[in-house]
């Protein structure tokens, strides 16, 4: 057989292997790039190929399967004040109506939706 003939394994399944490896190599770079995540946190593709002869071993079915593990997005948290046993807001920065260096009001802050079991 000619040399130039011979491919990867990834150029299998007419290179649908390797799609599946790019698509998820695009998913970890969009995830570096996220200012939402760690800049420096380890980030993984594990591709895992499975081989299954026949009992005659002349066939062998290929599966590949790849997935990437991405680094979370940074946590978020705000503050909430109980106003009344039915009433809980959001803490905000400023007073509601007062303007900021900006030029912005701030708004009223969001009411919590309680649901009673009884």
């Amino acid at each position: 057989m000619d040399e130039r003939a011979k491919k990867s394994i990834l150029a299998m399944c007419n290179g649908a292997f390797q799609e599946r490896t790019d698509y998820e190599m695009n998913r970890l770079i969009e995830n570096i790039l996220d200012p939402n995540t760690d800049p420096v946190a380890k980030r993984k593709i594990q591709i895992t190929l499975e081989l299954k002869p026949d009992a005659d071993r002349t066939t062998v079915a290929v599966s590949c399967a790849v997935k990437s593990s991405l680094a979370p997005t940074y946590p978020v948290a705000t503050m909430l004040y109980i106003a009344a046993n039915d009433t809980v807001l959001e803490m905000t920065p400023q007073i509601p109506g007062q303007v900021n260096f900006d030029g912005d009001e701030q708004e009223a802050p969001a009411q919590l939706r309680l649901v009673s079991n009884t």
